[in-house]
C-alpha cells in the first residue's frame, strides 16, 4: 500500500479538514443537540459545550481524510479561492436580509431559533395560567397554533411545536447566544461562504487548481445561491453539509483508486462522507433523496468490488434513519403535513434498497448485464443525457403539469394569478417550466455547455463500466447530483413564487456551473495544445463569458438589495408598545401570521390565535375575546386585541382605546410566477391595537 509523499506547497489538505470539520461538526451539533433540547436543557453553557465537544469529534474524523495524489493547490490558486469565497461572503453578509414576520421559511427559522434559544427547549411548554387557564385552548376558535408553529399537548399542558428540523435552530442559536439578531443573520452567510470553499474544493481535485476560483465566484454570484445564504433558510447549512459529503466521497474515491493510503483509512472516510449525506437529514428532512440515490450508486460500486461502499452506506442510511427519529419525536405535525410526498419517497427508497439488494445476490451467484449491453452502455448514456435535458426544455410545448386545485397551494397560486393578470387556474404548478428557471439565472448557453459535459462524462462512466480501470473519482457524487437535479427538474414540489421558489435549484444550478466551468477548461486545454496559449486562453475565456455573463446580468438588480431591511425595528417598535400583563389575542388573519409567534417569542409576551372559522363571525369573536378576557383579568392581566389588515376589524368588535402601535414600510421580495424576479415590492405594516369591551 502506497503511501503519498507531503507536498508542504499543496493547501487543499489543510482547506478540505477544515470543510469537512465543520460540516460534520453540523451534523453532530444537530443530532446531540436534538437530544438535549428534547429534555429541555438546550442553555447557553450546555450548547457552547456541545459545540466544542462536536467540533473537536469532528476534527480528529476530518484528520483521517485520506490524501490521494494529484495536481497540488498552490498558494496562488489557493490564495484566489479564499479570497474569492470571503469576497462573497462579506458580500452577502453585508446585504442580508432582515426576515423576521414569519411570512417566509427563513423568518420561521429565525422565530424557532429565538424560541429555543431564549426557552432551552424543543417543543417548548406553556404555562395554561398564562393565557387565562386551561379553558381557553378548550374553547373553539382559540389556539396557540401560527404559521410554522403548531400546538400540541393538551389544553392542561399546551406546548408549541416548531414545522421544521431543528438542526438550524440549533446552529442558529449559538450566534444569537453570543450577540443577537446581527450575528445570527450574519450565520447564513458564513455557512454559504463554507460551501462555496467546498464547490470550489472539489472543483480542484477534479478539474484543475486554478478553475477552482472562479467556480466558486460563479455559484456564489449566482442570485438563488446569494438569496438563501442571506436569510435564515436551511439552505446554507444543507449546502455545507452535502458539500462537505461529496467532497470527502471524492477524496476517498481517488485514494481508494490510487490504492494510497490504509484501508481502515477508506473505511473511515467512507462512514463521515456518508454521514454528512445522510446526516443533512438534521437540517432539511428531503435529504432523504440524496441518501436514496446513493443506495444505487453503493451497489453498482459493491458490485464492481469497491468493498467501501458497504460503510459509505451505512453511513448515510444510519443518518438518515436518525434523522428521520428525530423528526418522529420533535417535528411529527411536520412530517404528516408533508406526508403525501414524503411516503411515496419512503416508498421508493424501500424498493429501490430491495431490487438493489435482489441484483447484487444475483451477481454474487454469477448472473450480469448482457455483453452487448455493456458494450453499447456508454453511447446509450450520452443518448439518454441528451434526450432528457431535450425533453424537459421542450415540456412548455407539450405539457401542462397540475395539482390538486383545492390544495392550500393552489389556492396560492389562484390568488397570485388574479393579481398578476393571468388566467386563473390555481392547478397549475409551472413545474414545465423548471429548465427555464436555470436559464434565468445562469441563460441558455450555460444549460447548453453542461448538458454537452454531462453527455461527456456519462459517457466515460459507461466506459468505465464496460472495460474496468479505475473509476472516475468525480463518478459516484456526479450521479447523486446529477440524480437529485433530474428529480428537482421533474417536480420542483414548491409554490412556483419566484424568487422564493428558486432555492429549489440550490443543486441544480451548482452543478450546471461547475459542468460549464469544467468544460470550458477542458476546451481550453485542447484549444492550448492544438493551436498554442493564445488559443487556449481565447476558447477558455470565451466559455467563461458565456456562462459567466448572463450569471452577473441576472444578479446585478440584486446586488445591494436587502429583503425587509427595518424588519427587526418594526419587530422592537411593537414589542415596546406591548405591556408587561397583556395577553395578545389576535383577531385578523394577518395578525395572526405575522404576530403570533414574534409576540410569544421576541416579545416575551403570552399570544393566543384566532382560527379562520371563529374570524368569519365577527360575533363570536367577540364572545370568546370577552370570556378570554375575564378569566386573564382574574389572573391580574389584560388581553389586548391586535389587527393588522385593518382597523374596521377591531370596530366591529367595538375595540376600545384603538392605537396604531406600528406603521412602517419594508421593501419584500416579489411574487412572480411566469418571469424572472427583478426587484423588491412594498410591504406595508401597520398594526392596531385595542382593548375589549366590558
Amino acid at each position: 500500500m502506497e503511501t503519498p509523499m507531503t507536498d508542504r506547497s499543496d493547501l487543499a489538505p489543510l482547506l478540505e479538514r477544515v470543510v469537512v470539520g465543520v460540516g460534520l461538526c453540523v451534523v453532530l451539533l444537530g443530532f446531540v443537540g436534538s437530544v438535549i433540547a428534547w429534555i429541555g436543557a438546550w442553555i447557553p453553557v450546555v450548547g457552547v459545550t456541545t459545540a466544542l465537544v462536536s467540533a473537536a469529534v469532528a476534527a480528529r474524523l476530518a484528520a483521517r481524510l485520506p490524501a490521494p495524489t494529484g495536481r497540488p493547490l498552490g498558494p496562488l490558486s489557493a490564495g484566489a479561492l479564499v479570497v474569492g469565497v470571503l469576497a462573497v461572503t462579506v458580500w452577502t453578509g453585508l446585504t442580508h436580509s432582515e426576515q423576521v414576520l414569519p411570512r417566509r421559511d427563513s423568518a420561521s427559522y429565525l422565530q424557532a431559533t429565538i424560541l429555543l434559544a431564549e426557552e432551552g427547549s424543543r417543543p417548548v411548554s406553556v404555562d395554561a395560567g398564562t393565557i387565562g387557564g386551561p379553558e381557553t385552548l378548550a374553547e373553539d376558535g382559540l389556539t396557540l397554533e401560527a404559521p410554522a408553529f403548531y400546538e400540541i399537548g393538551s389544553p392542561e399542558d399546551p406546548q408549541v411545536q416548531p414545522q421544521f428540523m431543528p438542526g438550524p435552530a440549533l446552529v442558529y442559536s449559538l450566534p444569537w447566544w453570543a450577540g443577537g439578531a446581527a450575528p445570527t443573520l450574519w450565520a447564513p452567510a458564513v455557512a454559504g461562504g463554507l460551501a462555496l470553499l467546498a464547490v470550489g474544493l472539489l472543483v480542484a481535485r477534479v478539474v484543475g487548481p486554478s478553475a477552482a476560483a472562479p467556480a466558486a465566484l460563479l455559484v456564489g454570484a449566482c442570485f438563488p445561491w446569494l438569496h438563501t445564504a442571506r436569510s435564515t433558510y436551511s439552505e446554507p447549512l444543507a449546502g455545507l453539509t452535502l458539500g462537505a459529503g461529496f467532497l470527502a466521497l471524492t477524496l476517498l474515491v481517488r485514494s481508494a483508486e490510487q490504492r494510497t493510503g490504509r484501508e481502515g483509512a477508506w473505511g473511515t472516510a467512507a462512514v463521515v462522507a456518508g454521514a454528512l449525506i445522510g446526516g443533512t437529514a438534521i437540517v432539511r428532512i428531503d435529504a432523504l433523496r440524496e441518501t436514496m440515490l446513493l443506495i444505487p450508486v453503493a451497489a453498482l460500486l459493491l458490485a464492481r468490488g469497491r468493498a467501501w461502499a458497504r460503510p459509505l452506506l451505512v453511513g448515510a442510511v444510519g443518518t438518515t434513519l436518525a434523522g428521520f427519529a428525530v423528526a418522529g419525536v420533535m417535528s411529527w405535525r411536520y412530517l404528516g403535513e408533508i406526508g403525501s410526498s414524503l411516503v411515496p419517497l419512503v416508498a421508493l427508497v424501500v424498493v429501490m434498497s430491495l431490487v438493489c439488494w435482489w441484483l447484487l445476490r444475483r451477481a454474487r451467484a454469477g448472473w450480469s448485464v448482457p455483453r452487448a449491453l455493456t458494450q453499447r452502455l456508454p453511447s446509450l448514456l450520452v443518448g439518454a443525457v441528451l434526450v432528457v435535458g431535450v425533453a424537459l426544455s421542450l415540456r412548455p410545448l407539450f405539457m401542462t403539469v397540475r395539482q390538486d386545485p383545492r390544495d392550500p397551494g393552489a389556492m396560492y397560486v389562484a390568488r397570485m394569478q388574479a393579481e398578476l393578470g393571468l388566467p386563473v387556474d390555481g392547478g397549475r404548478t409551472y413545474a414545465e417550466h423548471s429548465v427555464d428557471w436555470l436559464a434565468w439565472w445562469i441563460g441558455p448557453a450555460a444549460l447548453v455547455i453542461a448538458l454537452v459535459a454531462l453527455a461527456v462524462l456519462a459517457h466515460r462512466l459507461g466506459t468505465w463500466w464496460a472495460k474496468g480501470g479505475p473509476l472516475p473519482a468525480w463518478g459516484p457524487a456526479l450521479v447523486v447530483v446529477t440524480g437529485s437535479t433530474l428529480l428537482t427538474l421533474v417536480r420542483p414540489g414548491i409554490t412556483p413564487d419566484h424568487p422564493w421558489a428558486d432555492r429549489r435549484l440550490l443543486i441544480a444550478l451548482p452543478l450546471a456551473l461547475v459542468l460549464a466551468v469544467a468544460a470550458a477548461w477542458w476546451a481550453g486545454g485542447q484549444a492550448r495544445r492544438r493551436w498554442g496559449s493564445a488559443a487556449g486562453a481565447a476558447v477558455l475565456v470565451a466559455l467563461l463569458a458565456a456562462t459567466a455573463a448572463p450569471t452577473a446580468a441576472a444578479t446585478w438588480p440584486h446586488r445591494t438589495e436587502r429583503v425587509e431591511q427595518g424588519g427587526l425595528a418594526a419587530a422592537a417598535t411593537y414589542c415596546d408598545a406591548l405591556g408587561p400583563d397583556d395577553v395578545v389575542l389576535a383577531v385578523d388573519d394577518w395578525a395572526v401570521n405575522h404576530w403570533t409567534q414574534v409576540t410569544r417569542g421576541m416579545c416575551g409576551v403570552p399570544a393566543i390565535a384566532t382560527t379562520g372559522r371563529l374570524r368569519d363571525d365577527p360575533g363570536r369573536v367577540l364572545a370568546a375575546a370577552q370570556r378570554l378576557d375575564e378569566r386573564v383579568r382574574a389572573r391580574g392581566g389584560r388581553v389586548l386585541l391586535v389587527a393588522h389588515r385593518e382597523p374596521e376589524t377591531l370596530e366591529e368588535l367595538g375595540a376600545t382605546d384603538v392605537r396604531t402601535i406600528l406603521d412602517t414600510v419594508l421593501m419584500e421580495d416579489p411574487h412572480v410566477l411566469t418571469e424572472r424576479p427583478e426587484r423588491l415590492d412594498p410591504l406595508r405594516l401597520t398594526v392596531w391595537t385595542g382593548r375589549v369591551p366590558r
